[in-house]
């Protein structure tokens, strides 16, 4: 397991908490898959820009995808703007992947057999793996999952994890979501004075 896959496992097993938006987990899973290339020394960080590494990726399709994509040549990418451009779509993505696996159910009704319904996890190892990585406190897990609101914010005052690359990558995820989530602050404001001209209010 990944831990992009982890991570979507347990916001879609989350049973409290704020609903996680797909551009939010979008964001999230773009600086999952970073963590576990820069782990695998797949990637690196230099002058907070990401160089391609000397090592493979995990043997994971989609993180073979993300390391694929690394920008080859100077000027890398910034963490920042990795994020933006790898996390488009990037939660349709891992859903698509868990679906196809098996790792996802869909209920079909009789009277409609041909429209899927919500997708569900299946019971599954992966699943199990994931729960206890969460259960635990894991720090990655669980300062990505305190990113998305789905624990306090004391949740990652323990984080430690030794890795300063990683650091950098978590604190991009979280300006990340605070920067989408002004944007769609504004573009509510600009809707409601847009609805407000058309009724005469």
């Amino acid at each position: 397991m990944t831990t992009p896959r982890d991570l979507i496992i347990t916001v879609m097993d989350a049973e409290s908490g704020r609903p996680v938006e797909r551009g939010e987990l979008s964001l999230a899973l773009a600086g999952a898959e970073l963590i576990d290339l820069l782990t695998a020394e797949a990637a690196g960080l230099e002058g907070g820009r990401i160089v391609p590494g000397y090592q493979g990726p995990p043997s994971d399709r989609l993180l073979e995808q993300a390391a694929a994509s690394l920008v080859q040549e100077a000027p890398h990418e910034t963490v920042e703007d990795w994020l933006w451009r790898r996390g488009r779509d990037l939660a349709s993505a891992y859903l698509t992947a868990l679906e196809a696996e098996g790792l996802l159910t869909r209920e079909h009704h009789r009277w409609m057999p041909l429209r899927a319904g919500e997708a569900a996890l299946a019971d599954s190892l992966e699943r199990r793996l994931a729960g206890e990585r969460w259960a635990t406190g894991e720090p990655v897990l669980a300062a990505l999952g305190t990113a998305l609101g789905m624990r306090g914010n004391e949740a990652g005052e323990d984080l430690d994890t030794a890795d300063e690359a990683v650091e950098i990558v978590l604190a991009a995820v979280g300006e990340a979501l605070l920067e989408l989530e002004a944007v769609r602050q504004r573009r509510a404001v600009e809707q409601a004075a847009f609805d407000n001209i058309w009724r005469g209010d």
